[in-house]
């Protein structure tokens, strides 16, 4: 019965440590790609057309940003909307409150993902009055942020 009783608790010990060594090397690994990845915004490239938002966003870390469902786009718009949160429109319907990637300049590389020193362009389509400020932020917490015109 201790024999039973020890080999229990040692398994418990050993698996308790093993799934805190594992949950550290993630979150490790998760603060590495957070500092490796860094955006650009740029206030001249930043147009309205009708109710859309065009605006290119330049990735000038070291991660590949591919993950577009959480990347979110948020704009203020001095009106009655104030603050709009837009969300990843995979099918190009160009709803209200959704943003499309348009394409992205030179991707011979990784298509469909913005690599180290490309430029992607956004339409995010706003549902009240012309935004002033525009913020774009990756799944990781990275963000870059910029007011116009």
């Amino acid at each position: 019965m201790l024999v039973v009783v020890a080999y229990i608790l040692v398994g418990g010990t050993l698996t308790t440590a093993e799934t805190v060594a594992n949950a550290q090397k993630d979150l490790t690994a998760m603060n590495e790609m957070r500092l490796r990845t860094d955006l650009s915004l740029n206030k001249s490239e930043i147009s309205i057309t009708g109710n859309g938002l065009n605006f290119s966003v330049t990735n000038t870390g070291n991660e590949i940003i591919y993950d577009f469902n959480h990347v979110d786009i948020y704009t203020f718009d001095n009106g009655l909307a104030g603050y709009q949160h837009y969300i990843y429109d995979e099918d190009n319907t160009h709803a209200a409150g959704t943003w499309t990637l348009l394409r992205i300049d030179n991707d011979y590389m990784h298509p469909n993902q913005i690599d180290p020193g490309e430029k992607a362009w956004i339409l995010a389509v706003f549902p009240g009055s012309s935004p002033v400020w525009v913020q774009i932020s990756t799944g990781n917490g990275v963000y870059a942020q910029t007011t116009f015109p």
